[in-house]
């Protein structure tokens, strides 16, 4: 049965407040990157689409960005933990509408879209390669395109095939053999690698889902809303932004605060990285691709998320609210599959359990077995196309 009681009329001032706040119509537009001089040009999104796709940036060349950023399945891959030359700790985050948050990761152990997109890259579960093999790939296959953005590459040809600091221990020596002048030229082209695939992905973004037509036509009073959400689609949202309280973090256009927090969810992984926020702290603070790093192109009057930035015992355990756009779509849930369903992710916040690494901000929630299969079912509403926008 579709839309009994769904009406605008159903909603006081205040819900409709909330509501008016969830519409993707009122989401800015995305944040400029002052550590990116390339971000907002066609030909760098151009670049760093080629180079998203491009599986040879991988240790056995058969793993590019698109192997866990899946078009196909909302830039993501469906796995409780990613899976690249190597199996990871950590749940794949779509990339989607990312340039609105100034931590990447789970953890925020990364600053800005490009140093996030590093990461991987080096990372010895995921792409496995080293950044002097990457520089040499570009100097290969996209020479006119990189030195058109970026300028010049440097001279590579008393360098080594491979090196990297946190490669192989053969790269680690061929990369500590080098002259600091080279290994800064050859960082730098590592860099640039990062900042063209975040341009690429600053150009992803989400279309209308059935949530922002409904809430347009409430507003509007526009009777035929009541067509788009089910009773129980609409009870599910009546609790979303009332008794169970998900708005306090789900909220904004996204539905999220962009936040870290423990909710008592059970640790997956080595112990330092169980640490979630606490550990990601420490992690971006020292990150040489971070904003106040040497390959940044921001101010450092311009870093102000970084240079405020704080360690806490109460980040321990915290990890990064993810969007709900499209989570219908996206299970596994938490930050390593841990949950196998929508309706048992809201069941865990409706029990709050205690946590086993640092302090919950859970409380238990008075919702029946119906209103946690109201919400799940509410949650649905949230799926929208996602659109490539320059």
């Amino acid at each position: 049965m579709l839309g009994a009681g769904a009406g605008a009329a159903d909603w006081n001032k205040d819900e409709r407040a909330i509501l008016a706040t969830l519409r993707l119509s009122q989401l800015p537009p995305t944040p400029a990157d002052p550590s990116s001089r390339v971000e907002g040009k066609p030909q760098a999104a151009a670049l760093g689409k080629r180079l998203f796709f491009d599986q040879r940036l991988s240790s056995n060349g058969k793993i590019s960005c698109a192997s866990c950023h899946d078009p196909k399945q909302q830039f993501q891959d469906g796995r409780p933990v990613g899976q690249g030359v190597g199996t990871g700790i950590r749940r794949t985050m779509p990339v989607t509408g990312t340039g609105h948050s100034a931590f990447l990761f789970w953890d925020g152990r990364k600053d800005s879209l490009w140093a996030q997109a590093l990461g991987p890259l080096e990372d010895g579960a995921e792409h496995g390669g080293n950044r002097l093999a990457f520089a040499r790939l570009v100097q290969q296959h996209y020479r006119t395109d990189y030195e058109a953005l970026f300028g010049a590459l440097p001279d590579m040809q008393h360098l080594p095939a491979e090196a990297s600091p946190l490669g192989t221990p053969a790269q680690q020596a061929a990369w500590k053999a080098m002259d600091k002048a080279s290994q800064q030229e050859i960082s730098r082209v590592f860099a640039n690698i990062g900042k063209a695939i975040a341009a690429y992905e600053k150009t992803l973004h989400f279309g209308a889902s059935r949530l922002d037509q409904y809430i347009d036509g409430v507003l509007a009073n526009d009777k035929t809303a009541e067509q788009l959400l089910t009773v129980s689609e609409k009870n599910g949202l009546r609790i979303f932004i009332g008794a169970g309280r998900c708005v306090t973090c789900h909220n904004g256009p996204m539905l999220t605060d962009n936040q870290f927090h423990n909710t008592g969810i059970a640790p997956h992984g080595p112990m330092p990285q169980a640490l979630g926020r606490r550990a990601g702290v420490a992690k971006v603070l020292a990150d040489e691709f971070n904003c106040l790093g040497l390959f940044s192109d921001a101010k450092p009057e311009q870093c102000g998320e970084l240079r405020f930035i704080a360690d806490s015992p109460a980040l321990e355990g915290a990890y990064k609210t993810p969007s709900l756009r499209n989570v219908a779509t996206r299970a596994p849930y938490m930050h390593a599959g841990q949950i196998g369903s929508l309706s048992a992710v809201v069941a865990h916040y409706r029990a709050a359990p205690k946590a086993r690494i640092g302090k919950s901000e859970l409380e238990r929630l008075k919702l029946s077995e119906q209103d946690v299969r109201d919400i799940a079912a509410f949650l649905t509403a949230l799926d929208s196309p996602i659109k490539e926008q320059r």
